[in-house]
């Protein structure tokens, strides 16, 4: 029987991104998607581009590898590993965040990351470097890549693609203005992308073929209890930051796939595109929605190896209840939003 074809939107959220190693290692495992293109922002674009080359390395084999050891090198290697440890060494909660963290998090409200980081040290970097293969992607991935940024001087959205593709390209998509510095690329400097597109849906559309879009999510798109407190507040402030430029082309999304359905003729491309979309969702919105903003820099093997789980679950019953439906309809219902 001959693969389905789709196209994937990856949604990015810190050390969360490692739900979507194990949504797209069950995937792989499963052999019956083929992928024509992925989006992400931060983690997804991250998780896009690892994927992207395990692929051109040994297919599906080895795009569940180069993920596993992308993942894995995080655990081992802290993000922030320029900070002092806790005596003892760190401590952190499987939902929150190593003591040391957060007293530096509690820092950047008042100095900025030149003056924290002045040596401007990221291992995520030497992980990049070590692990991709960037001139060898550019030049022989299958898989169409489309990694947001966003343009500090603007505020706008920026798209990279294949040809693109270079290490400050993906550190610039992971970009957290309170973090680390803006990246700069050709004279322009960038935050992260999911300031603008969290994952961006458009270039699936205008760029490709496949019929079938799969975004998968990390952020909780409903949460039914207002918030209160100072730190829930927050919390769902920065959600909703990281999460309303996608809901918001969602709603475009579906207003123009409802006039184009609603036409007597479908004259142009766009158009034809839009009647034939179909789209496809893989969240956890109940585990996402008991972990706090500061588990998203939680690094440790435990937590990381957990959200990997959680994924491969999540996306084993989607497989199980949707499968047979892709290349037919959407199983996520875009009219909701428009209400």
């Amino acid at each position: 029987m001959q693969n389905k074809i789709t196209s994937l939107a990856l949604q990015g959220g810190g050390s969360h991104g490692a739900f979507t190693w194990g949504v797209l290692d069950r995937l792989l495992e499963d052999g019956r998607l083929d992928f024509e293109a992925v989006s992400g922002a931060s983690a997804g674009a991250m998780n896009a581009v690892v994927l992207a080359q395990g692929f051109v390395e040994g297919g599906r084999d080895g795009a569940r590898a180069a993920l596993e050891k992308f993942w894995l090198s995080l655990i081992t290697r802290e993000p922030f590993d320029f900070m002092p440890k806790d005596p003892g060494g760190v401590s952190a909660s499987p939902v929150g965040a190593p003591a040391a963290m957060q007293a530096f998090l509690a820092m950047t409200r008042f100095f900025s990351p030149a003056q924290l980081n002045p040596l401007d040290i990221n291992p995520l970097r030497d992980i990049l470097n070590e692990q991709i293969d960037f001139e060898r992607l550019r030049r022989e991935s299958a898989i169409k890549l489309f990694i947001a940024a966003t343009r500090v001087s603007t505020g706008t959205l920026k798209i990279f693609r294949n040809p693109d593709l270079t290490p400050d390209v993906l550190l610039a998509s992971a970009c957290l203005p309170s973090l680390h510095r803006a990246i700069e690329i050709d004279g322009e400097t960038y935050w992260d992308g999911g300031l603008t597109a969290n994952p961006p849906i458009f270039p699936l559309l205008h760029q490709c073929a496949a019929r079938d879009v799969l975004v998968v999510l990390l952020h909780p798109s409903r949460r039914p209890v207002t918030p209160t407190s100072s730190d829930e507040i927050g919390q769902r402030l920065s959600e909703i930051s990281f999460s309303s430029a996608f809901f918001t082309e969602l709603g475009g999304l579906a207003l123009a796939k409802r006039e184009a359905e609603n036409a007597s003729f479908a004259f142009g491309t766009l158009e034809r595109r839009l009647r034939q979309l179909n789209m496809h969702l893989i969240d956890a919105n109940e585990l996402m929605g008991q972990l706090n903003v500061m588990s998203k820099l939680n690094t440790q093997g435990s937590f990381i190896r957990s959200l990997h789980q959680q994924g491969r679950e999540r996306a084993g019953e989607w497989l199980e209840q949707h499968y047979e439906l892709i290349g037919h309809r959407s199983t996520f219902d875009l009219g909701s939003f428009l209400q």
